[in-house]
């Protein structure tokens, strides 16, 4: 039995999925997307559609009345399905001409076996180890990888997205929430990915169908650190922060409930935004000391910011902890490369990565699986605090 299945993207691009013997392909033109599949009994089905009108497992669910997982169950030939449900879904995708990616599967052709992952910047310590532990993960289960390193620009994450789209990877990793934009409009594209195949966030949220979110609390994280410090007698606390993301927003909303907890002042001068730079963050610090600004506590978003902490006492004499108490955050390699070594906030990235990679297998089993796992960070004690 021969198969050949043939998809059009863009101008006279022609992808194949095939069986042995290859077939010829045809080069097609550009307003109109073709998918042809010709069977062994030389029956022929021609579907014809406008660019960009193809048909994706959520339109699938809509009209069955069904979850996502459950027409993924059906695609995957998962036993947990009733024989009714099983009928009216295939039905469904029969009616509309539903033929995705993990529909090859079922001809026996497989998937590409590959996951595509997106970081914004893979130089990073944190991320750089999520794409270690994601890879080891993907591995493991029998699944390669595509590494798109985006920068911070929305347009080019969304140039990325569609290039691992085009690549017909069977699900997208998106690691980190600078990528959950604060306009709900600018994270349409990963909503509209979505309807296609899973969509995985570590330590992001956004709330869609077959979009699966692992989180670390980073606010009762935050909020625990300023809790001690302020337990420890620290009353003038300086937070340095690197981003306005998701993350971000949620550990200085942290910092700020600790200070109502205890009834200590909210000032806005204590909160300072610092480029992830070492140098920049010592200097930081300095020119608000030059200003007059008393504190006896730095508490900071990043490990990198923490370093530029020690290197601010170091320069002025200031003595660790007595005089200045420094707590850093997802407990990366800064955080023991300086003397004293840092207290910081282990945002278990391990962890993360292994629930997500968890996560998907299931997905891809249709396994009923969580959309949102929380995961609860710790705080590794060292030499510069009190406590």
């Amino acid at each position: 039995m021969h198969f050949s299945i043939y998809l059009l993207y863009g101008n006279s691009h022609l992808t194949t999925v095939v069986t042995e013997p290859v077939a010829t392909t045809h080069a097609l033109k550009a307003d109109i997307a073709v998918v042809l599949i010709l069977y062994s009994d030389n029956r022929r089905e021609k579907r014809i559609r406008k660019r960009g009108d193809f048909i994706n497992i959520y339109d699938v669910s809509k009209r069955a009345g069904v979850s996502i997982a459950t027409v993924s169950r059906v695609l995957n030939g998962n036993p947990n399905v009733s024989d009714k449900t099983r009928t009216r879904v295939l039905a469904v995708m029969d009616e509309l001409g539903y033929t995705p990616n993990v529909f090859a599967r079922g001809l026996g052709l497989g998937t590409i076996q590959t996951i595509g992952i997106m970081c914004s910047d893979s130089s990073d310590p944190y991320l750089a180890h999520a794409i270690y532990y994601l890879e080891q993960g993907l591995r493991i289960n029998g699944y390669g990888s595509i590494l798109c390193c985006t920068g911070a620009s929305l347009e080019t994450k969304h140039q990325y997205f569609n290039l691992l789209l085009s690549k017909k990877v069977d699900a997208i990793i998106v690691i980190g929430s600078k990528f959950i934009e604060l306009q709900p409009q600018d994270n349409s594209f990963i909503i509209d990915a979505s309807a296609g195949l899973p969509i995985m966030l570590v330590n992001g949220y956004l709330e869609a169908p077959n979009i699966y979110c692992t989180l670390c609390d980073d606010r009762m994280a935050m909020f625990s650190a300023a809790d001690l410090l302020i337990e420890s007698g620290c009353r003038n606390i300086l937070y340095l922060f690197t981003s306005h993301s998701q993350s971000g927003l949620n550990k200085m909303h942290g910092y700020r409930d600790a200070l109502a907890g205890h009834g200590l002042p909210m000032r806005e001068e204590y909160i300072c935004h610092c480029t992830k730079d070492v140098l920049d963050a010592r200097d930081r610090i300095a020119g608000l000391h030059e200003k007059g600004m008393i504190f006896d506590a730095v508490l900071a978003s990043d490990d990198t910011l923490a370093v530029g902490a020690v290197k601010y006492a170091h320069a002025t004499g200031l003595r660790i902890p007595d005089d200045l108490s420094i707590i850093g955050y997802n407990n990366t390699c800064y955080s023991i490369c300086t003397d004293p070594e840092i207290t910081s906030v282990d945002s278990r990235v391990e962890a993360l990565c292994a629930t997500t990679i968890h996560t998907l297998m299931g997905v891809f089993n249709g396994d009923n699986v969580p959309t949102r796992t929380t995961i609860t960070a710790d705080l590794i004690k060292r030499a510069t605090t009190k406590f």
